[in-house]
């Protein structure tokens, strides 16, 4: 299920990032596309399933550079955007991904202290 939300706002992150460029360019329409077959595709292939971080706090890169550079594009470009297009989405994205950080921290945190008693 957590897969789906994340293939949900990708999509939207994407669609506004592209609503600019192919306002300036038609042929960015055939990359939008490319770039969303792509998410999806890695994403349905995530080793970590419904367990799995945000791509950003991932230890493990799915992405080849070339689409990891773009998508940090397309994301930093709209996510601040996605607030005004879809507030109650970006809201969620946000404390989904305060959470997951802090899960993280604590699992490091744990696992310094576990093999730090030995």
């Amino acid at each position: 299920m957590k897969i789906y939300k994340e293939m949900e706002v990708v999509d939207l992150m994407i669609d506004i990032y592209y609503k600019k460029q192919i306002r300036l360019d038609e042929s960015k329409n055939v990359e939008k596309k490319d770039l969303i077959n792509y998410c999806h595709y890695r994403l349905s292939k995530c080793p970590f399933k419904d367990n799995k971080p945000f791509c950003s706090n991932c230890k493990i890169h799915c992405y080849d550079k070339i689409h990891q550079e773009l998508i940090r594009k397309v994301m930093r470009d709209s996510g601040p955007r996605m607030i005004i297009y879809h507030p109650i989405i970006a809201i969620r994205h946000l404390i989904e991904s305060s959470k997951n950080k802090k899960m993280i921290k604590r699992k490091e945190k744990e696992k310094s202290n576990y093999y730090g008693k030995k």
